[in-house]
């Protein structure tokens, strides 16, 4: 245990008057060993190392970040660039780069692309490049240029994006959950069942979309037009209430759950019981659909682990010090969850 008398400011040994010196002193090592423990080399021995930082503790004295970044060329920060922030499956994802990014002492700068526009998303990405960042993180990048506008071999990582061939990405299974929902309510004995798609120029929506065609036509069911909502419940109740008005569906495949929430408002308040006269599936497994009145059949994808993975990949990139990683491509898979609004196709008619 180190043990030292306090001295006031105008001694200049208190707070953050604490030089690099005073903290060897104390510690009884040598400034260079001081300057390994700020950098966080692995040059230092776990003892040696808790008594400088305990010294340093003592003496209220933090390292210089930013002299340590322009010696480096790191400032331990990435940028993160999105469009919709307020949409449920970004918020869970920047949750997750968040906390991964805090576990490994980085910090995130975002950035909000105000308008689906392609300027508006050359324009973020040039600014955020230009800070103090280390590196880029993109958030399902829809209505972009054809290439961003950054440094040569900029780390970059992006999800679910137009920009996945280009960068390092992490993409979800989007394929096997879709599979997975519309054999799940065709094997359950109806004998079609639609989906209600999120917007015609989303990519992540017609990644769902596809493979619910090659399942119906595979199985020798004729492929229905899809209903197109915006991601939104109210987009799904609208629907929902087209749906109910027609009377001639019953199964249907949701592209998100919050449009599936919504489609199950309309029809309860169209005296439709689900899953009695309609069965419903998400896509997401959101927490609030095992806690629905009817627990919400669907198909979970981990937000959490997509944001752990874009932060994995650029850094992985900003610490080769070899250059760039390879551009490389990593799939987070999806799990069908069975709950209770979905059952066996009536077989009354």
């Amino acid at each position: 245990m180190l043990c030292m008398k306090s001295k006031n400011k105008r001694g200049g040994r208190h707070g953050s008057g604490a030089s690099m010196a005073d903290v060897a002193k104390l510690a009884g090592v040598s400034a260079q060993t001081v300057s390994r423990v700020s950098n966080g080399s692995d040059l230092v021995r776990p003892e040696t190392r808790d008594k400088v930082l305990e010294a340093m503790q003592m003496l209220g004295y933090s390292p210089n970040v930013a002299a340590r970044a322009l010696r480096q060329g790191k400032f331990k920060t990435i940028g993160l660039l999105g469009h919709h922030f307020d949409r449920t499956g970004e918020s869970l994802t920047t949750n997750g780069l968040i906390t991964a990014a805090t576990a490994h002492d980085y910090a995130i700068t975002i950035v909000t692309v105000q308008e689906s526009q392609i300027g508006g998303w050359d324009d973020a990405a040039m600014r955020l490049s230009s800070q103090a960042i280390d590196g880029l993180v993109i958030l399902r990048a829809e209505h972009t240029p054809e290439q961003l506008a950054l440094p040569a071999g900029f780390p970059v990582a992006v999800s679910d994006s137009r920009f996945a061939g280009m960068y390092a990405a992490v993409t979800l299974d989007h394929e096997s959950g879709s599979v997975a929902a519309t054999n799940h309510l065709l094997d359950l004995g109806h004998r079609q069942v639609h989906h209600l798609a999120g917007p015609a120029d989303s990519d992540p929506a017609n990644a769902r979309l596809e493979p619910w065609r090659t399942v119906l036509r595979q199985r020798g069911v004729p492929v229905p037009e899809p209903f197109h909502g915006d991601w939104t419940m109210n987009s799904g109740y609208e629907i929902g209430k087209r749906i109910a008005s027609e009377g001639e569906v019953s199964a249907l495949y949701c592209a998100n759950d919050e449009m599936a929430i919504g489609a199950m408002h309309a029809f309860h308040d169209a005296g439709l019981r689900v899953p009695e006269d309609i069965s419903v599936v998400g896509f997401d497994d959101l927490a609030v659909a095992e806690h629905l009145p009817v627990p919400l059949t669907t198909v979970r994808q981990d937000f959490h682990a997509i944001g752990e993975r874009l932060f994995e990949l650029v850094v992985e990139q900003i610490e080769n010090e070899d250059g760039p990683a390879p551009r490389r491509r990593v799939v987070v898979p999806t799990t069908l969850i069975v709950r209770s609004t979905t059952a066996p196709a009536s077989r009354v008619g």
